[in-house]
C-alpha cells in the first residue's frame, strides 16, 4: 500500500522593497510534504508523516517577461520553484513513505526496563 502524499506551501517571504523593477518578489518559501496511510487493523489506524523545509529563490532580472505578480501566484507554481531550487521531490516523498512504513511495520520497540516494577515503595 502506498501513502497519500500532499505538498503545501506554508509561507512565503517577500521583499518589501522593489527589486529590479518588481514589487513583492518572493525570496523564500516554506514547504511541507505530508503523507498519510490507512491500514486494515481493527480498529483501522491512520499513520502520518511529514517533512518540511524552505527554499530560496533568485530574484527576477529587470524586464523578466515570466515574472508573476504576487497576487497571481498559485501554490503549484511556487511548488515548481521549490523543486527547481534543488528540493528533490522524489527523495522527499520516498522519505515520507519510509517513515510511514516504519510506523506500520516497526522493526524496533522501546520495551519496559527489566528492573522497573509497577509496585510503589
Amino acid at each position: 500500500m502506498s501513502a497519500t502524499i500532499t505538498w503545501v506551501i506554508e509561507y512565503m517571504n517577500t521583499s518589501l522593497q522593489t527589486i529590479n523593477g518588481f514589487q513583492e518578489v518572493v525570496l523564500t518559501a516554506g514547504w511541507r510534504c505530508n503523507g498519510s496511510e490507512d491500514n486494515a487493523a481493527t480498529p483501522p489506524l491512520t499513520f502520518t508523516s511529514s517533512v518540511y523545509g524552505s527554499a530560496s529563490f533568485v530574484p527576477p532580472q529587470a524586464g523578466d517577461p515570466n515574472f508573476t505578480p504576487y497576487n497571481q501566484l498559485t501554490q503549484d507554481q511556487v511548488l515548481g520553484w521549490v523543486w527547481a531550487s534543488g528540493v528533490d521531490k522524489t527523495a522527499t516523498e520516498a522519505s515520507v513513505q519510509a517513515s510511514l512504513n516504519a510506523q506500520i511495520n516497526p522493526t524496533q520497540a522501546q520495551l519496559p526496563l527489566p528492573w522497573a516494577t509497577t509496585a510503589s515503595h
